[in-house]
């Protein structure tokens, strides 16, 4: 049921129940402390008289004597009770009374007696007088007089019972008020948290740009909103690039899908010869080819967003690679009338066919880029934290707004997206950069001049 219950509902019930507590054993002491008090006061009373009972028995020279001082001195002192004993012989008595038998165990420095007598509550206590003082005729040889004292304590038991019930009037009203100003305080406390979730509903897909208050909430709290205006900006970045992302799908896709239609429906408009035939079906091989790769690279980057394990790790040689790749591009690079060229050697650890693709990627690119009677080289330098493997072409110059988003999908610095030269899709760079994370390192481009550099960064493995 607690578990259930509202947090400000929460915080009011502990809060009451501590004050209830609180005022509780504040009660009970309050209660122990007077009546400790009423104790201390009868003591002090009860003392006091036999103290002026020793007096008159020392001042008094005989029995008959003594029991008229006594009753003349204590007569008006009311609820109070008196035995005055000799051995076994009483000299002197208030009607009315029994004392009890374990009273006279009780020694002097004890606490009092607590008796009840019928409707009276008594509070006594029993001492042995001095003899030291007494006339001869009181002071008897081998026999002492004991007095034995009661005060009825009615009206301490009154005030005791009146204490109890303002007492417990007060308790209950006081948990009461502490109780709703619990709640008034944990509402009011809480207040930030309804603020914020109140921005939390406004935010949906087409409205992401909400932002938790930081500085109208307590300190205890801005850490929280912080985290939630961190994670509410990541997601706005994150929808942004789905959208873009979707929407480069959709014209990416477009284009193949739109020629093979075209050239589906031109060949069926009439009949034509078996090489006609053979023509557009190559040419539709062509672009489902084109489809298959982007798909499967789409794959490859969609697995690389949960994460995933080399498939395989050895020693790779970088030059060795860059040089078989060379000789796969000499073709290409003839064609544009380029140079190649190999500079410098390093080993890594890692798969050696997804670092031959992110090394194939780079080269690529910069054959697409680079102006003819150009050279193309790749470097691979050692560094004192990994190892750099860097593709080098002097071309167009990127801008500098650009550089940064070169490694997202489908991006291409081109807003025309008319690629007549390439049947690349834009997710080349994309896949070097998640092929580099997978191997813990990193890739960078600059451009400076119309050279373009991209770097493979492999750190260093342990």
């Amino acid at each position: 049921m607690f578990r259930r219950m509202t947090l400000t509902a929460r915080l009011t019930v502990l809060y009451t129940l501590v004050s209830a507590t609180v005022l509780l054993g504040l009660g009970l002491l309050v209660v122990w402390s007077t009546q400790q008090h009423f104790v201390e006061l009868d003591r002090d009373y009860l003392q006091d008289k036999v103290q002026l009972i020793q007096k008159i028995v020392d001042e008094t020279p005989g029995p008959a004597e003594l029991s008229a001082k006594l009753d003349e001195s204590l007569n008006s002192h009311q609820g109070l009770f008196i035995s005055l004993t000799r051995g076994d012989e009483l000299l002197f008595g208030t009607a009315g009374i029994t004392f009890p038998t374990e009273l006279a165990a009780r020694s002097a420095t004890d606490q009092p007696m607590d008796w009840a007598a019928g409707e009276r509550q008594l509070r006594g206590m029993s001492t042995v007088l001095s003899s030291a003082q007494m006339p001869g005729g009181l002071n008897s040889p081998g026999q002492s007089m004991r007095v034995t004292l009661a005060l009825d304590t009615q009206h301490h038991t009154h005030f005791m019972q009146m204490l109890r019930q303002q007492l417990a009037v007060y308790v209950v009203l006081a948990t009461l008020l502490s109780g709703l100003l619990g709640w008034w305080a944990a509402r009011s406390g809480l207040a930030p948290l309804r603020a914020m979730k109140e921005r939390a509903l406004k935010v949906t897909a087409h409205k992401l740009d909400q932002r938790m208050p930081i500085d109208a909430v307590p300190v205890e709290m801005a850490e929280l909103a912080n985290s939630l205006n961190t994670m509410l900006e990541r997601l706005q970045q994150d929808f942004a690039k789905l959208r873009e992302f979707s929407s480069d799908i959709a014209h990416e896709l477009r284009t193949p899908i739109s020629n093979l239609l075209t050239q589906t429906q031109v060949s069926l408009s009439q009949r034509r010869d078996p090489d006609t035939y053979r023509d557009i079906l190559a040419s539709n091989a062509e672009e489902f080819q084109r489809l298959a790769r982007m798909v499967s690279d789409m794959l490859f980057l969609a697995k690389t967003d949960h994460g995933i394990q080399l498939p395989n790790r050895e020693d790779v040689a970088l030059e060795e690679e860059a040089k078989s790749l060379l000789d796969f591009y000499d073709a290409v690079a003839e064609d544009k009338e380029l140079r190649l060229r190999v500079v410098g050697a390093g080993s890594v650890v890692g798969d050696r066919l997804m670092i031959r693709r992110a090394i194939s990627n780079l080269l690529s690119n910069a054959l697409r880029h680079a102006h003819p009677h150009t050279e193309v080289e790749l470097t691979v330098e050692s560094e004192e934290d990994g190892i750099n493997l860097c593709v080098t072409n002097t071309g167009d110059p990127v801008e500098a707004v650009d550089l940064p988003r070169l490694f997202d999908r489908f991006y291409r610095a081109d807003k025309a997206r008319a690629h007549p030269s390439s049947d690349g899709a834009g997710l080349g760079l994309a896949i070097t950069k998640a092929i580099m994370l997978a191997h813990g390192g990193s890739v960078a481009v600059t451009s400076v001049a119309g050279r373009t550099r991209f770097c493979l960064h492999f750190v260093s493995q342990p």
